[in-house]
């Protein structure tokens, strides 16, 4: 029998958005996750989100599928940081590390619907002291607003009462040719403001380095294919496609200068995307083999994911805090505030 009830034995509640020119955003409590996005292009709905067919497939799927994870996005190495004197040992869930938040992650949790209406939602979660390791009560919420611009404006906020690691960024994988349309990630056209990127070794953990992008496979600076330099180098090879972090020009970081543009395969529509973060993953879908879809079992490749966050395994790398690549860590007293938009333009 097809699963329709979450975990805890409820199904999921739906919230669905529309503005003025006819664009439409749904959403499930269930990991405050973006289900849909349809934009109008010539006069047509298009679905531009990758999304499960339904909670029996969304149960099984390991893609992460337009989901809220934290409380810390990416990996971290060994599953462990130091903090304030004292060690944490999280969940391993990526081989050897622990990846998006841990087993039981922000993704997978049923977050409160606080506030709604025509074109917003807030969704909030107490994530309490010890949750996957993590330190402390951390209060989070998240605000969608779907804007009469066609743009999704995602809001991030969160207190702890104790210092603890955050890095919280949105999973959704996009398809600007349509989420049934047969087009790669690769077909699209891509350009980000990205003078560097993070190599990792083998088990995607960076080494530490920000290599310059320039003169690279990583080098977005004018618009190319996704696919034009694709498995080129040692770094992408090591990952199987794109799934790097890439650094912004930090003085686009403020919410309302585009840092990255993806286009169409027809080149019929344009994503920018907007940010407060100082970073961006790169993830070309490499391993959506076998995810049941909406439409199809999605092949690799089948959407790109735009995450922004803070640089992956940030808690162990304190001196990208003097580098001006942000503040992973949350202080009692502070609070986390970022913001990325998705603004779409149809030719």
């Amino acid at each position: 029998m097809t699963q329709t009830h979450w975990l805890d034995g409820s199904p999921a509640n739906l919230v669905h958005l529309s503005n003025a020119k006819g664009m439409t955003a749904s959403f499930m409590d269930i990991g405050a996750t973006w289900l849909s996005a349809r934009v109008p292009v010539t006069g047509k709905l298009r679905e531009v989100l990758l999304r499960a067919n339904n909670m029996q497939s969304h149960l099984e799927q390991t893609a992460y599928l337009g989901a809220i994870v934290g409380r810390v996005g990416n990996r971290i190495a060994k599953g462990q940081f130091e903090l304030n004197g004292q060690q944490y040992q999280l969940p391993l869930n990526n081989g050897e590390n622990s990846l998006h938040g841990g087993e039981v992650g922000f993704d997978k949790q049923r977050w409160q619907i606080k506030a709604q209406d025509s074109q917003s939602v807030t969704f909030s979660l107490l994530s309490v002291d010890g949750d996957q390791g993590y330190p402390g009560n951390m209060q989070v919420e998240v605000e969608y607003q779907l804007t009469d611009d066609n743009q999704v404006v995602i809001r991030y906020f969160a207190t702890t009462d104790k210092d603890c690691p955050i890095n919280l960024t949105n999973h959704a994988y996009f398809n600007l040719g349509g989420e049934g349309s047969g087009w790669s990630a690769k077909d699209h056209g891509l350009q980000i403001c990205a003078p560097y990127y993070l190599p990792t070794n083998t088990q995607l953990i960076p080494t530490g380095e920000l290599k310059a992008s320039q003169g690279t496979s990583f080098d977005f600076s004018q618009m190319k294919k996704i696919g034009a330099d694709f498995l080129t180098d040692d770094d992408q090879d090591i990952a199987s496609g794109y799934d790097h972090a890439v650094v912004f020009e930090p003085e686009r970081c403020d919410g309302k200068q585009v840092v990255a543009q993806l286009v169409s395969p027809n080149d019929d529509l344009i994503m920018q995307v907007f940010t407060t973060k100082p970073a961006m993953q790169l993830y070309s879908g490499n391993f959506l083999a076998g995810t049941n879809g909406a439409s199809k079992s999605y092949p690799n490749n089948y959407g790109v994911a735009l995450e922004t966050q803070f640089l992956p395994d940030a808690p162990n790398h304190p001196e990208w805090v003097e580098l001006n690549l942000g503040e992973s860590i949350l202080k009692v007293g502070k609070t986390y505030q970022h913001q990325t938009s998705y603004k779409f333009l149809s030719a």
